[in-house]
């Protein structure tokens, strides 16, 4: 096959951040290829590492108190290695380390925090099911130290976000804010090459992704969405549903083809509602992406990216996907009033 940065009918990755595009600054551009080459190496990884005894359990515990799997560590660490060096990113955020890690960035007229979900989907690693990485990208103010309270603002600060799919092809899916564009990556070659710019999701779609083994914890408002969903066709319902147990997996299906993915608050003893997925690095990012495509993103209790987190390992609930359906379930107060 020809190289593809010669081919003018194959844009990769690279060629394209260096297009006419104001939204993508120089500094911005090297983050996203460097992500990109986080991706190849976790997708090669991940293409192999059944052969390779890598899958299973390390024995250890993550900072949110999951088990971790073998290829989650190693994701995380390829991540770390990938920006050691800095410049622009000095500040990495991920789902794996309890505190940031920051790297001294000298002369830099631009300085980012990147935050990451190295491997979404975790779970699905030992029956080769759908995974993911997620990640966000925010501007540092100049002058700070190792404090990250000008990072944590409310996810309308994202600059960039995005998400790999590791599924038959492997894509990366990413916002520099002027709508989204999903890539591919040729293996004969090793490039990311265009297959969408500025996708749309439908107003409305005919699925919808929960685990509704846990309904009995949820608020009422969300298991009256759920009811809605799954009623009659001739009253708004009549949808079905597609769920992988992979956060990036079932948003992408959003993306592409309309729907919601939710994944409700779990009610406690007191009354109080706890969320599941991340903020930071899951959650924001992902909405970002909703809302570029024409979307939305709802913790049942109004818009995502205009939540304020207190901590970067923050979990709330997510409400995802196509506007009406979102709408919908802001319409039915899933979180409480």
């Amino acid at each position: 096959m020809a190289n593809p940065s010669a081919d003018p009918s194959m844009i990769t990755l690279d060629r394209y951040l260096r297009s006419a595009n104001p939204r993508v600054e120089p500094a911005l551009r090297v983050t996203l290829g460097q992500v990109a080459l986080a991706v190849k190496r976790i997708s090669n990884e991940l293409a192999i590492a059944a052969l390779q005894g890598e899958l299973g359990l390390t024995g250890a515990t993550n900072v949110q108190g999951e088990k971790v799997e073998k290829l989650d560590t190693w994701s995380n660490n390829v991540f770390l290695d990938s920006f050691a060096g800095g410049k622009p990113i000095c500040t990495l955020i991920s789902e794996e380390i309890e505190e940031p890690r920051h790297i001294k960035v000298e002369h830099a007229p631009e300085s980012y925090a990147l935050l990451f979900d190295p491997l979404d989907g975790s779970s699905n690693i030992g029956v080769n099911g759908s995974l993911g990485t997620i990640f966000a990208i925010r501007r540092r103010k100049p002058g700070h130290g190792d404090e990250i309270t000008d990072a944590l603002g409310p996810g309308t600060e994202q600059i960039a976000a995005g998400y790999a799919l590791y599924g038959p092809a492997t894509m990366l899916v990413w916002t520099a804010g002027d709508g989204v564009n999903a890539f591919v990556l040729e293996r004969e070659v090793g490039e990311f090459v265009l297959w969408r710019e500025k996708i749309r999701m439908p107003a409305r779609g005919k699925t919808y992704a929960v685990n509704q083994a846990n309904a009995a914890r949820w608020h009422p408002g969300a298991r009256a969405l759920l009811e809605r969903l799954t009623g009659p066709t001739d009253k708004g319902g009549g949808y079905s549903l597609r769920y992988c147990g992979a956060f990036v997996g079932d948003f992408h299906r959003c993306l592409l083809t309309g729907g919601i993915f939710l994944y409700p608050g779990e009610v406690s003893a007191g009354g109080q509602s706890k969320g599941k997925l991340r903020l930071m690095y899951e959650v924001a990012p992902l909405s970002m992406l909703a809302e570029q495509a024409g979307g939305a993103g709802s913790t049942g209790r109004g818009r995502v990216l205009d939540f304020v987190p207190t901590s970067i390992h923050e979990r709330v609930p997510v409400y995802i996907g196509s506007a009406e359906e979102v709408a919908l379930a802001d319409q039915l107060k899933v979180e409480g009033g």
